[in-house]
């Protein structure tokens, strides 16, 4: 290949191996702070700046981010929001959040224990545990911290913690946390956990399987039913993270538990946000009711946190009875996942496992080539983040495409026939 675009390629390769060939100076902090993550942004900047890759990161919106989103005054087709059944500024909930603020006002303004116990509160929780076919729930204000503070406060030095090799960053500090032995098995394979469970149970006190009902960089589901009686088996507690699942598994928007056609009580937590389908932010594990109270009162990060303001179980609430009345979001949310994921799979694209649940990773298999492509979709009105080494490995550097229920047809079609198009722009 000669001309113009060989150069161009050519000029791009030599000022990346150019950024490479140079180490990132050492940077000194105040007070003699040594900071080597510092270090490695400002490499990594550096590289996408050599190729005259934009950070794609921190972008404001202008307004309302759903299927469609405001940057810098300019229409977007948006994959890189958690709205996944389109409820994000419904009237409906606007209109509940705004009866809860001129009763409540913005925040309870204490800890739930001490004073900050609202009604919304338990009726956001008994809402929840009746939606996961559990006793009771407790809500907190972060779903990061609902993962670290539960598995902390559970769990202890002599037992066990078996988890997916793909387990959510937050499951894995609250593991860490715990003192508990920590162990992951290959992602989604029930044999390989049996093989953990098999090596390391008898030497534990207690233990504890945990799982995923939907995985966000790859958009696949377990197998519950053979990790249920997997759990059963070896005499663990279980714990499914339905962050991703609520709203998008199942006919009526219940999780993991309904899709699997698996009895809700067999699994012992069921944890949970309230940041994506149900609109606002939060976290909540529910499950027996003895368990949920014990967390209320010993939990670290909810005993020492303040309670859930009053408009976000306002919209968490509102938003489940929306999803109870219309699960055709549900469905349509699907048809637009499987759609996208064919037209990206008809086009040759790795999509690698994914379900086609409302998650759909385009995957690269270079972080140089999900900057570069991500940049150039944007450049056509397409908002989609890449997700780069070090978040994968850099075989598995990928675009991630969160669909919504919102999206139009020719929405996703125009989306595909854009990848397409400048996906091969970038290999010529």
């Amino acid at each position: 290949m000669t001309g113009p675009k060989f150069g161009r390629r050519l000029g791009e390769r030599i000022k990346l191996l150019a950024s490479l060939s140079g180490a990132a100076p050492a940077q000194t902090g105040s007070r003699g702070w040594s900071l080597p993550g510092v270090e490695e942004m400002e490499f990594m900047a550096k590289r996408a700046a050599a190729l005259g890759i934009a950070d794609p990161f921190f972008r404001q919106h202008d307004g309302l981010d759903g299927a469609t989103t405001s940057i810098d005054g300019r229409s977007y087709i948006n994959f890189s929001s958690y709205d996944y059944l389109g409820l994000n500024g419904d009237p409906r909930i606007i209109a509940r959040v705004e009866d809860a603020l001129r009763k409540y006002g913005t925040t309870v303004s204490a800890s739930r224990m001490v004073s900050g116990e609202r009604p919304f509160h338990r009726e956001l929780e008994h809402a929840l545990a009746e939606w996961h076919g559990a006793e009771d729930c407790v809500v907190m204000v972060s779903g990061h911290a609902t993962n670290v503070t539960t598995l902390a406060q559970l769990m202890r030095p002599g037992d066990l913690i078996v988890h997916d090799a793909l387990a959510h960053n937050s499951l894995i500090q609250g593991a860490i946390l715990s003192g508990a032995r920590r162990v992951a098995f290959a992602h989604n394979d029930v044999a390989a956990a049996r093989e953990q469970l098999w090596m390391h149970r008898k030497a534990h006190k207690r233990a504890l399987l945990v799982l995923e009902g939907h995985y966000s960089m790859d958009g696949d589901i377990p197998d519950l039913a053979a990790f249920v009686a997997l759990a059963r088996e070896f005499d663990c507690m279980s714990l499914v993270d339905e962050a991703h699942s609520t709203g998008v598994l199942g006919a009526g928007g219940h999780g993991i538990a309904e899709q699997a056609g698996v009895a809700p009580d067999s699994v012992d937590l069921w944890m949970g946000t309230l940041s994506k389908s149900l609109v606002s932010c939060g976290g909540y594990i529910a499950g027996r009711a003895d368990v949920i109270t014990y967390l209320k009162r010993t939990a670290a990060g909810f005993v020492y946190s303040v309670g859930l303001p009053p408009p976000g179980a306002a919209a968490s609430l509102a938003a489940l009875d929306i999803i109870r009345e219309e699960p055709w979001r549900i469905a349509r949310l699907r048809e637009n996942s499987v759609h996208l994921l064919r037209l990206f799979q008809d086009a040759g694209f790795d999509t690698g496992s994914s379900a086609g649940y409302g998650i759909v990773p385009l995957v690269t298999g270079s972080s140089v080539t999900a900057g570069r492509l991500s940049q150039a979709v944007f450049e056509q009105g397409i908002n989609v983040q890449p997700i780069i080494h070090p978040a994968v490995p850099e075989r598995a550097a990928r675009l991630r495409f969160f669909v919504s229920a919102s999206h139009t047809t020719d929405q996703i079609e125009t989306t595909a026939a854009v990848l397409v198009r400048e996906l091969q722009a970038l290999s010529e």
